[in-house]
């Protein structure tokens, strides 16, 4: 066992290039939505029942998000 564990970390060290289809989360267009929805974490103690309507918000983004991605890879000629 330990030699695939050694073996699995020389691999993930060899390549250091992030992966391209990993969006950081600053560069998503739904990011205010999650700071709104951790400032209000933040602002009621945790209580997330105080919060439905900021993580609401946050889902509807992401789901839209989504949905944009998919039509753009629809649209791309690209083949897997």
């Amino acid at each position: 066992m330990e030699g695939f564990t050694t073996a699995a970390v020389s691999r993930e060290s060899q390549d250091p290039t992030p992966r391209k289809s990993i969006q950081k989360l600053s560069e998503s267009f739904c990011a205010p939505q999650y700071a709104a929805s951790l400032k209000c974490l933040d602002d009621s103690d945790y209580d997330k029942s105080k919060c439905q309507d900021q993580f609401e918000a946050y889902k509807a983004c992401r789901k839209q998000e989504r949905e944009i991605r998919l039509e753009a890879n629809r649209k791309s000629k690209r083949f897997f």
